[in-house]
Formats: C-alpha cells, structure tokens, sequence
C-alpha cells in the first residue's frame, strides 16, 4: 500500500512524501504558485511512463532482448471544462539497440497496458489510451 502526505508550504506549494521520498508540487504564477515544482496533474504522467517502463523492462530481461537505451514519452490531453481530466493519452516507446525483437517488445508493451499496469487501468477509466513504438537501431 502506497502512502503519501502532502504539507503546505504556502501558496500553492506542497512539500511531499512519498513511501520515504520527498518532492515538492506546485502551480505556477498564473493561478499564484511559485513554480518550486512540477503540477499534481503531470505527475500522473510521470507516473504512468515509470509504471509501464518497469514493466517492460523487467518482461524484456525476463524474455532476454537486450537493448542499449528505451525512454517513453508521454502525451494527455485534458478535457476543456472542470474537473479538466484527461480524455486521451499517447505514449511513445522508443528502443534503441542493434539487436531489438520488435514481436517481443511488442508483447512485452502489450503486457504491460493489458495486465500489469494499475496506472495504465486507472488513467484508461477516463482517457482514450494509445501507443505507438520507434525502434532505433
């Protein structure tokens, strides 16, 4: 079970912690933050990128495909109105190596998305989800 504890700071910055972690969040100067950190919203994100690419990396040494570098950009787009949640979200798998299996990557993505990732399942509740992937020899 995760647990986090949000502290004021003031304005509208938080100091945060997170199963020992700390970081702070906070808006930026147009909604009267200070900009000492990045936005709940976009954390989500984050979060989503670092769930998914566990996953895979952990499939991908299991199935031994090795690669040389894999980074994952994440894209939402929030819905115009309150509560602005996000109606779709993109990510974008990128390999590089010289000897990557595109069937496996693929399997091991598919994994991920359909079965293992909660972040995933939990942002599909309300955003359309897609992926696409690079490979880079």
């Amino acid at each position: 079970m995760a647990e986090s504890i949000a502290t004021w700071k003031g304005d509208m910055a938080f100091d945060v912690s997170l199963d020992g972690h700390t970081f702070v969040v906070d808006a930026d100067s147009s909604v009267g933050g200070g900009d000492q950190g990045p936005r709940p919203k976009g954390l989500l994100l984050s979060g989503l990128a670092g769930c998914t690419g566990m996953d895979v990396v952990s499939i991908l040494k299991k199935m031994q495909m090795p690669f040389d570098r894999f980074e994952i950009d994440v894209h939402g787009d929030p819905h115009d109105e309150h509560p602005k949640v996000f109606t779709a979200v993109n990510l974008v798998y990128r390999f590089w190596g010289d000897q990557l299996d595109e069937k496996k990557i693929r399997k091991a993505i598919d994994l991920s998305t359909d079965r293992y990732c909660a972040v995933y399942a939990t942002l599909g509740k309300t955003a359309e989800m897609d992926y696409s992937l690079e490979l880079n020899p």
